[in-house]
């Protein structure tokens, strides 16, 4: 288990594949925030922490099966 205050801004956001799924905004209650200028709609969207995997140097990997919103980078 990983401890969310790890979890910085600007940290990149990868699925269980390695692919860019976003960037750290905030960590906000029990969710990742990631940045709208990463989202191909511009809008802040949301990745439950329980959807981690781990974390690995500067990025969050998210586990198999994880939801990736629509409008991140994966999409």
């Amino acid at each position: 288990m990983f401890e969310k205050l790890r979890i910085k801004e600007h940290m990149e956001v990868a699925d269980a594949n390695g692919q860019h799924v976003g960037t750290v905004d905030e960590v906000k209650d029990d969710r990742i925030k990631l940045t709208k200028s990463d989202a191909s709609d511009g809008s802040h969207h949301f990745i439950p922490l329980d959807d981690v995997e781990k974390l690995d140097d500067n990025r969050v990997y998210l586990k198999q099966g994880a939801r990736i919103p629509t409008g991140t980078g994966a999409n």
